[in-house]
Protein backbone atom coordinates (compact mmCIF):
# COMPACT_ATOMS: atom_id res chain seq x y z
CA UNK A 1 0.00 0.00 0.00
CA UNK A 2 1.33 3.69 -0.81
CA UNK A 3 1.57 6.02 -3.22
CA UNK A 4 2.58 4.84 -6.74
CA UNK A 5 3.56 8.21 -8.43
CA UNK A 6 3.07 11.63 -7.86
CA UNK A 7 -0.33 11.75 -10.38
CA UNK A 8 -2.11 8.87 -8.08
CA UNK A 9 -4.20 9.54 -4.97
CA UNK A 10 -3.18 5.97 -3.60
CA UNK A 11 -1.81 2.80 -4.81
CA UNK A 12 -3.10 -0.47 -3.15
CA UNK A 13 -1.40 -3.40 -4.01
CA UNK A 14 -3.74 -6.82 -3.03
CA UNK A 15 -0.99 -9.28 -4.46
CA UNK A 16 -3.80 -10.64 -6.26
CA UNK A 17 -2.75 -14.63 -7.14
CA UNK A 18 -1.86 -14.57 -10.60
CA UNK A 19 -2.77 -18.57 -11.89
CA UNK A 20 0.06 -20.69 -13.34
CA UNK A 21 -0.04 -20.71 -17.15
CA UNK A 22 1.89 -24.08 -17.04
CA UNK A 23 -0.46 -25.97 -14.40
CA UNK A 24 -3.66 -24.18 -16.30
CA UNK A 25 -2.38 -25.65 -19.49
CA UNK A 26 -1.18 -28.92 -18.01
CA UNK A 27 -4.72 -29.58 -15.88
CA UNK A 28 -6.92 -28.44 -18.74
CA UNK A 29 -5.15 -30.85 -21.17
CA UNK A 30 -5.77 -33.66 -18.87
CA UNK A 31 -9.42 -32.99 -18.50
CA UNK A 32 -12.19 -34.33 -20.22
CA UNK A 33 -13.25 -32.70 -22.63
CA UNK A 34 -9.67 -30.85 -22.70
CA UNK A 35 -9.67 -26.75 -22.17
CA UNK A 36 -7.57 -23.85 -21.54
CA UNK A 37 -9.19 -20.59 -19.81
CA UNK A 38 -9.50 -17.86 -21.83
CA UNK A 39 -7.42 -15.21 -19.67
CA UNK A 40 -4.57 -16.94 -21.10
CA UNK A 41 -5.67 -15.84 -23.83
CA UNK A 42 -3.89 -12.22 -23.50
CA UNK A 43 -0.09 -12.06 -23.37
CA UNK A 44 1.75 -9.33 -25.63
CA UNK A 45 0.80 -10.82 -29.34
CA UNK A 46 -2.70 -12.03 -28.07
CA UNK A 47 -3.43 -8.43 -26.52
CA UNK A 48 -2.23 -6.90 -29.75
CA UNK A 49 -4.22 -9.36 -31.41
CA UNK A 50 -7.37 -8.58 -29.99
CA UNK A 51 -7.19 -5.14 -30.01
CA UNK A 52 -7.14 -5.71 -34.00
CA UNK A 53 -10.61 -7.80 -33.24
CA UNK A 54 -11.79 -4.90 -31.77
CA UNK A 55 -11.35 -2.76 -35.43
CA UNK A 56 -13.15 -5.40 -37.57
CA UNK A 57 -15.92 -4.88 -39.21
CA UNK A 58 -18.01 -7.75 -38.03
CA UNK A 59 -17.14 -7.29 -34.49
CA UNK A 60 -19.63 -5.20 -33.20
CA UNK A 61 -19.31 -5.50 -29.51
CA UNK A 62 -16.21 -2.71 -28.89
CA UNK A 63 -17.57 -0.02 -31.60
CA UNK A 64 -21.48 -0.68 -30.68
CA UNK A 65 -20.97 -0.32 -26.81
CA UNK A 66 -18.99 2.82 -27.02
CA UNK A 67 -21.80 4.49 -29.46
CA UNK A 68 -24.33 3.35 -26.57
CA UNK A 69 -21.69 5.04 -23.72
CA UNK A 70 -20.90 8.37 -26.24
CA UNK A 71 -25.43 9.10 -27.10
CA UNK A 72 -26.30 8.25 -23.40
CA UNK A 73 -23.14 9.40 -21.07
CA UNK A 74 -25.08 12.85 -20.29
CA UNK A 75 -28.17 10.54 -18.87
CA UNK A 76 -25.21 8.08 -17.12
CA UNK A 77 -23.46 11.33 -15.28
CA UNK A 78 -26.85 12.57 -14.42
CA UNK A 79 -28.03 9.14 -12.55
CA UNK A 80 -24.58 9.28 -10.76
CA UNK A 81 -25.13 12.61 -9.22
CA UNK A 82 -22.00 14.90 -7.61
CA UNK A 83 -21.01 12.72 -5.10
CA UNK A 84 -19.37 10.18 -7.50
CA UNK A 85 -16.78 7.55 -7.50
CA UNK A 86 -16.31 5.68 -10.76
CA UNK A 87 -14.63 2.06 -9.61
CA UNK A 88 -13.32 0.23 -13.01
CA UNK A 89 -13.35 -3.55 -13.07
CA UNK A 90 -10.84 -5.29 -15.11
CA UNK A 91 -9.82 -1.19 -15.94
CA UNK A 92 -7.31 -2.27 -18.88
CA UNK A 93 -6.35 0.89 -20.54
CA UNK A 94 -9.50 2.68 -19.09
CA UNK A 95 -10.12 3.89 -22.74
CA UNK A 96 -14.14 3.44 -22.03
CA UNK A 97 -14.19 5.11 -19.14
CA UNK A 98 -13.12 8.72 -20.62
CA UNK A 99 -16.09 9.09 -22.50
CA UNK A 100 -17.71 8.96 -18.52
CA UNK A 101 -15.18 11.60 -17.41
CA UNK A 102 -16.18 13.88 -19.99
CA UNK A 103 -19.64 14.08 -19.21
CA UNK A 104 -18.85 13.96 -15.87
CA UNK A 105 -16.25 16.89 -16.26
CA UNK A 106 -13.63 14.71 -15.04
CA UNK A 107 -14.14 16.15 -11.26
CA UNK A 108 -14.58 13.05 -8.89
CA UNK A 109 -13.20 10.07 -8.01
CA UNK A 110 -11.93 7.21 -10.20
CA UNK A 111 -10.69 3.48 -8.96
CA UNK A 112 -9.21 1.09 -11.26
CA UNK A 113 -9.06 -1.94 -10.23
CA UNK A 114 -7.04 -4.33 -12.59
CA UNK A 115 -5.04 -7.86 -11.63
CA UNK A 116 -1.94 -6.45 -14.34
CA UNK A 117 0.14 -4.58 -11.80
CA UNK A 118 2.44 -2.51 -14.15
CA UNK A 119 -0.20 -1.90 -16.99
CA UNK A 120 -2.62 -1.27 -14.11
CA UNK A 121 0.05 2.02 -12.57
CA UNK A 122 1.03 3.02 -16.39
CA UNK A 123 -2.76 3.35 -17.60
CA UNK A 124 -4.11 4.80 -14.17
CA UNK A 125 -1.31 7.35 -14.27
CA UNK A 126 -1.85 8.39 -17.40
CA UNK A 127 -5.46 8.79 -16.41
CA UNK A 128 -4.55 11.20 -13.97
CA UNK A 129 -2.63 13.01 -16.09
CA UNK A 130 -5.16 14.32 -18.53
CA UNK A 131 -7.84 14.64 -16.01
CA UNK A 132 -6.09 16.99 -13.46
CA UNK A 133 -9.27 17.45 -11.37
CA UNK A 134 -10.12 14.20 -11.24
CA UNK A 135 -8.85 11.98 -7.91
CA UNK A 136 -7.45 8.67 -9.28
CA UNK A 137 -6.54 5.48 -7.47
CA UNK A 138 -5.49 2.39 -8.52
CA UNK A 139 -6.08 -1.23 -6.62
CA UNK A 140 -4.11 -4.44 -7.75
CA UNK A 141 -6.72 -6.89 -6.90
CA UNK A 142 -9.37 -9.88 -8.41
CA UNK A 143 -11.85 -8.59 -9.07
CA UNK A 144 -13.65 -11.85 -9.27
CA UNK A 145 -12.76 -12.70 -5.29
CA UNK A 146 -13.65 -11.41 -2.31
CA UNK A 147 -11.43 -8.34 -1.76
CA UNK A 148 -12.14 -4.73 0.60
CA UNK A 149 -14.12 -2.41 -1.53
CA UNK A 150 -12.44 0.81 -2.15
CA UNK A 151 -14.95 3.04 -0.52
CA UNK A 152 -14.44 6.90 -0.22
CA UNK A 153 -16.44 9.00 2.67
CA UNK A 154 -18.83 10.65 1.40
CA UNK A 155 -19.05 9.74 -2.55
CA UNK A 156 -21.78 7.35 -4.15
CA UNK A 157 -19.77 4.59 -6.04
CA UNK A 158 -20.54 3.35 -9.51
CA UNK A 159 -18.80 0.28 -10.87
CA UNK A 160 -18.22 0.03 -14.33
CA UNK A 161 -17.94 -3.40 -16.06
CA UNK A 162 -17.84 -2.40 -19.30
CA UNK A 163 -17.29 -5.26 -22.71
CA UNK A 164 -18.66 -8.50 -22.69
CA UNK A 165 -16.71 -9.94 -19.92
CA UNK A 166 -19.83 -10.96 -17.48
CA UNK A 167 -20.29 -13.57 -21.02
CA UNK A 168 -17.11 -15.50 -20.28
CA UNK A 169 -19.10 -16.49 -16.89
CA UNK A 170 -21.62 -19.48 -17.03
CA UNK A 171 -24.73 -18.44 -15.57
CA UNK A 172 -23.80 -19.76 -12.00
CA UNK A 173 -20.56 -17.61 -12.17
CA UNK A 174 -22.16 -14.55 -13.30
CA UNK A 175 -24.66 -14.74 -10.55
CA UNK A 176 -22.08 -15.36 -7.86
CA UNK A 177 -20.11 -12.56 -9.20
CA UNK A 178 -22.96 -9.89 -9.63
CA UNK A 179 -24.36 -10.86 -6.05
CA UNK A 180 -20.64 -10.24 -4.22
CA UNK A 181 -21.13 -6.65 -6.25
CA UNK A 182 -24.05 -6.06 -5.11
CA UNK A 183 -23.94 -7.28 -1.53
CA UNK A 184 -20.61 -4.73 -1.70
CA UNK A 185 -22.22 -1.84 -3.02
CA UNK A 186 -25.46 -1.73 -1.17
CA UNK A 187 -24.04 -0.67 2.40
CA UNK A 188 -22.74 2.42 0.25
CA UNK A 189 -25.60 2.84 -1.47
CA UNK A 190 -24.17 1.95 -4.86
CA UNK A 191 -24.84 1.07 -8.50
CA UNK A 192 -23.29 -1.32 -11.00
CA UNK A 193 -22.72 -0.03 -14.75
CA UNK A 194 -22.26 -3.04 -17.06
CA UNK A 195 -22.39 -3.90 -20.48
CA UNK A 196 -24.06 -7.26 -21.63
CA UNK A 197 -23.85 -8.60 -25.22
CA UNK A 198 -27.13 -9.44 -26.22
CA UNK A 199 -28.95 -12.49 -27.91
CA UNK A 200 -29.30 -11.80 -31.95
CA UNK A 201 -29.40 -13.49 -35.43
CA UNK A 202 -26.65 -16.38 -35.26
CA UNK A 203 -24.88 -15.26 -38.93
CA UNK A 204 -24.43 -11.93 -36.87
CA UNK A 205 -22.89 -14.08 -34.09
CA UNK A 206 -20.69 -16.26 -35.85
CA UNK A 207 -19.35 -13.76 -38.43
CA UNK A 208 -17.75 -11.81 -35.26
CA UNK A 209 -16.01 -15.21 -33.87
CA UNK A 210 -15.35 -16.50 -37.67
CA UNK A 211 -14.17 -13.19 -39.10
CA UNK A 212 -13.10 -13.35 -43.35
CA UNK A 213 -9.18 -11.77 -41.79
CA UNK A 214 -8.88 -14.71 -39.45
CA UNK A 215 -7.64 -12.51 -37.00
CA UNK A 216 -9.87 -14.39 -34.15
CA UNK A 217 -8.24 -17.66 -35.66
CA UNK A 218 -4.84 -16.55 -35.09
CA UNK A 219 -5.98 -15.17 -31.29
CA UNK A 220 -7.58 -18.74 -30.16
CA UNK A 221 -4.46 -20.33 -31.92
CA UNK A 222 -2.02 -18.19 -30.03
CA UNK A 223 -2.26 -20.12 -27.39
CA UNK A 224 -0.64 -23.10 -28.65
CA UNK A 225 2.06 -20.59 -29.88
CA UNK A 226 2.38 -19.18 -26.23
CA UNK A 227 3.11 -23.22 -24.59
CA UNK A 228 5.31 -23.79 -27.30
CA UNK A 229 7.27 -20.28 -26.79
CA UNK A 230 6.77 -20.57 -22.21
CA UNK A 231 6.43 -24.10 -21.83
CA UNK A 232 8.80 -26.30 -24.52
CA UNK A 233 5.38 -27.54 -25.85
CA UNK A 234 5.44 -29.00 -29.58
CA UNK A 235 1.89 -28.18 -31.13
CA UNK A 236 2.10 -28.52 -34.58
CA UNK A 237 -0.03 -24.76 -35.79
CA UNK A 238 -0.62 -26.67 -39.20
CA UNK A 239 -2.26 -30.01 -37.21
CA UNK A 240 -5.19 -27.30 -35.77
CA UNK A 241 -7.52 -25.25 -36.66
CA UNK A 242 -9.83 -22.43 -34.86
CA UNK A 243 -13.72 -22.50 -34.83
CA UNK A 244 -16.14 -20.78 -32.82
CA UNK A 245 -20.10 -22.29 -33.08
CA UNK A 246 -23.14 -20.93 -31.45
CA UNK A 247 -24.87 -23.08 -28.50
CA UNK A 248 -28.29 -22.68 -28.75
CA UNK A 249 -29.46 -24.36 -25.92
CA UNK A 250 -27.29 -22.28 -23.25
CA UNK A 251 -27.05 -18.89 -25.40
CA UNK A 252 -23.47 -19.11 -25.90
CA UNK A 253 -21.16 -18.79 -28.95
CA UNK A 254 -17.92 -21.67 -27.79
CA UNK A 255 -14.57 -20.85 -29.44
CA UNK A 256 -12.66 -24.23 -29.85
CA UNK A 257 -9.15 -25.66 -31.13
CA UNK A 258 -9.81 -28.62 -33.23
CA UNK A 259 -7.11 -30.83 -33.82
CA UNK A 260 -6.80 -32.12 -37.60
CA UNK A 261 -5.97 -35.76 -36.67
CA UNK A 262 -4.49 -38.37 -34.43
CA UNK A 263 -1.48 -36.82 -32.85
CA UNK A 264 0.27 -36.38 -29.49
CA UNK A 265 1.82 -33.49 -27.98
CA UNK A 266 4.75 -33.09 -25.72
CA UNK A 267 5.12 -31.08 -22.57
CA UNK A 268 8.10 -31.33 -20.49
CA UNK A 269 7.69 -35.17 -19.88
CA UNK A 270 4.00 -34.84 -20.39
CA UNK A 271 2.31 -36.41 -23.72
CA UNK A 272 -1.33 -35.23 -24.73
CA UNK A 273 -3.03 -37.68 -26.89
CA UNK A 274 -5.46 -35.88 -29.18
CA UNK A 275 -7.96 -37.55 -31.56
CA UNK A 276 -9.01 -36.30 -35.02
CA UNK A 277 -11.86 -33.55 -35.01
CA UNK A 278 -11.14 -33.30 -30.55
CA UNK A 279 -10.64 -29.86 -28.92
CA UNK A 280 -9.66 -28.08 -26.60
CA UNK A 281 -12.60 -25.32 -24.80
CA UNK A 282 -11.23 -22.02 -24.77
CA UNK A 283 -13.34 -19.58 -24.39
CA UNK A 284 -17.45 -19.30 -24.20
CA UNK A 285 -19.48 -15.42 -24.45
CA UNK A 286 -22.98 -15.97 -23.21
CA UNK A 287 -25.72 -13.99 -24.79
CA UNK A 288 -28.60 -12.56 -22.74
CA UNK A 289 -31.82 -11.11 -23.99
CA UNK A 290 -32.58 -8.04 -21.72
CA UNK A 291 -35.21 -9.36 -19.90
CA UNK A 292 -33.14 -12.34 -19.18
CA UNK A 293 -29.66 -10.12 -18.09
CA UNK A 294 -32.29 -7.91 -16.01
CA UNK A 295 -33.70 -11.16 -14.29
CA UNK A 296 -30.15 -12.08 -13.44
CA UNK A 297 -29.60 -8.71 -11.81
CA UNK A 298 -32.95 -8.90 -9.59
CA UNK A 299 -31.55 -11.96 -8.17
CA UNK A 300 -28.56 -10.58 -7.37
CA UNK A 301 -29.52 -7.92 -5.40
CA UNK A 302 -30.32 -4.98 -7.83
CA UNK A 303 -33.09 -2.87 -9.40
CA UNK A 304 -32.37 -2.85 -13.19
CA UNK A 305 -33.66 0.93 -13.40
CA UNK A 306 -32.00 1.69 -16.71
CA UNK A 307 -30.91 -0.15 -20.09
CA UNK A 308 -29.80 1.09 -23.02
CA UNK A 309 -29.57 -0.61 -26.82
CA UNK A 310 -28.41 0.56 -30.05
CA UNK A 311 -30.52 0.50 -32.79
CA UNK A 312 -29.76 -2.87 -33.76
CA UNK A 313 -30.30 -4.24 -30.49
CA UNK A 314 -27.30 -6.10 -31.09
CA UNK A 315 -25.50 -4.52 -27.22
CA UNK A 316 -27.09 -3.31 -24.29
CA UNK A 317 -25.48 -1.23 -21.33
CA UNK A 318 -27.64 -1.44 -18.14
CA UNK A 319 -27.60 0.85 -15.04
CA UNK A 320 -28.43 -0.81 -12.16
CA UNK A 321 -28.83 0.65 -7.66
CA UNK A 322 -27.78 -2.50 -5.45
CA UNK A 323 -31.10 -2.87 -2.85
Amino acid sequence: MGLASTALATFHDLSPVVEDFEEAVMAGLSAIPKTVPCKYFYDQRGSELFDEICALDEYYVTRTETAILTANAGEIAALMGESWHLVEFGSGSSIKVRLLLDALNGRGAYTAIDISRDHLLASATRLAEEYPGLTVSAMCADYTRPFDFPAKQGSNPVVFFPGSTIGNFTADQALEFLTKTADQLRPLGGALLIGADLKKDVTVLKAAYNDSKGVTAAFNLNLLIRANKELGANFDLSAFHHDALYDEESGRIEMHIISDRRQTVQIGSASFKFEENETIHTENSHKYSVAQFQDMGRAAGFDPTHVWTDDRDLFSVHYWKAI
